[in-house]
């Protein structure tokens, strides 16, 4: 996150626009989330967009960093911003998120926890994804199950 880190340096925690991507990983009619080492709650692999980087280079490299899985092919399923997009970090950053949300069910490797920004990573049933959801994920995993599950 050097990008936004050098934009904190001049504004400090006041409120940014920040842009990036998310991936819905499935597998068996299963979602994957990661328990985020900052909040302590559950969330998608994602992160924040760095300067030249496209939203589908984000979301590869943010799933890949994050659990070391490489996303073989993304599919576009929604964008999502405003207020409830919202997000104030347990440090007192805020952003205003914009992000950019990938299905991906065709990836490889092992899954690992990074150890940094994940402490732990699990595949849930769409009928059983847990309530301790990072606000930020909330409205993408909403909109995700109201699609999937019939």
């Amino acid at each position: 996150m050097g990008y936004i880190m050098e934009l904190r340096k001049l504004v400090g925690s006041r409120p940014l626009i920040m842009t990036g991507a998310c991936v819905l990983l499935c597998s068996n009619q299963r979602l994957l989330l990661q328990r985020r080492t900052d909040n302590g709650l559950w969330a998608l692999p994602g992160g924040s967009m760095e300067p030249g980087e496209t939203l589908e280079e984000v979301a590869k490299r943010e799933l890949f960093e994050e659990t070391g899985l490489e996303a073989r092919s993304l599919e576009l399923f929604h964008m999502f911003s405003g207020k409830e997009l919202y997000y104030k970090y347990p440090h007192g950053d805020e952003v205003y998120n914009v992000v950019s949300a990938y299905v991906c069910s065709d990836f490889a490797g092992v899954l690992k926890e990074d150890g940094i920004e994940v402490q732990e990573l699990r595949f849930f049933n769409y009928g059983e994804i847990p309530v301790e959801l990072s606000p930020p994920d909330k409205p993408v995993i909403k909109k995700f199950l109201e699609r999937v599950v019939k």
